[in-house]
């Protein structure tokens, strides 16, 4: 990808070259797209769906025998990921959700790793968890290539100090309930 160049007049020896104006038509050109993306994303009936790759059965078969916490943590990961297969989730959250030990949660997560069903990306101290578009995938079908996390994140209440505790109790929050999967 070449360098954009822009200045108070565009060069004409200069194809990458553009005017400040122009440049902000583009930007405003680029913000409406995404906005009617957005918008037909949340119009649309299958935006509660995921789609799985047929060829992944396989590998979800193996991964329930050989370890079902991992194959339990995996769909809850697809369950919980946002439009670009992102989500951010600690270990405390997963251990209370599975009522399992941290070397459990450790040791599952890292299957998944190993046997590339999830990948882990750094933020900070956190782990954001994008699972493998090839086994299944959030979005439209395209949509993977881009590299934006907006990863939906999930929180403990024992996790947060005893003011945070306060605060989110005297503030609205969107609370979801996890209810046990057997139900």
């Amino acid at each position: 990808m070449s360098e954009l160049y822009v200045g108070k007049e565009r060069n004409v020896l200069n194809p990458n070259s553009v005017s400040f104006e122009e440049r902000k038509e583009q930007i405003e050109k680029e913000k409406q797209l995404e906005e009617e993306q957005s918008q037909r994303e949340k119009n649309s009936p299958y935006r509660r769906w995921v789609q799985l790759n047929k060829d992944a059965y396989k590998a979800e078969d193996w991964l329930m025998a050989k370890s079902p916490i991992a194959y339990r943590i995996f769909k809850f990961l697809i369950n919980n990921m946002d439009s670009y297969n992102a989500v951010m989730v600690s270990y405390k959250v997963m251990q209370e959700k599975f009522d399992k030990s941290p070397d459990t949660i450790r040791r599952a997560i890292k299957l998944l790793k190993d046997k590339q069903y999830i990948e882990i990306y750094k933020s900070g101290t956190s782990n954001v968890y994008a699972v493998n578009k090839q086994i299944a995938w959030n979005s439209w079908g395209n949509n993977y290539k881009y590299g934006k996390f907006g990863a939906n994140i999930i929180l403990s209440e024992n996790e947060q100090s005893d003011d945070t505790k306060k605060k989110i109790k005297a503030q609205k929050h969107k609370e979801i309930i996890m209810e046990d999967e057997e139900k």
